[in-house]
């Protein structure tokens, strides 16, 4: 997509796990959230407003120059 979009930019934010409404009943579960922390480095459950921030910097003129990237606020996640 960033090819084919040039100019007008493509980017996607990776998040891990993050505490929600939605989220909140299957977190609750001990042995359900041991195993995701299990995978996250930094040792918790993500914010909204953790991703938000990101989403923020792709959007402003802080990130024009980036394209065709995928932002991981995943708290290490992906490298495990």
């Amino acid at each position: 997509l960033a090819r084919e979009w040039g100019p007008k930019g493509v980017n996607a934010i990776a998040p891990t796990f993050l505490w929600t409404d939605a989220t909140a009943p299957s977190l609750a579960q001990d042995a359900y959230r041991q195993r995701v922390l299990d995978h996250i480095p930094l040792g918790r459950i993500g914010m909204v407003n953790e991703v938000a921030g990101a989403v923020v910097f792709l959007a402003s003129p802080a990130a024009s120059l980036i394209n065709g990237a995928v932002l991981l606020v995943d708290g290490g996640w992906s490298t495990m």
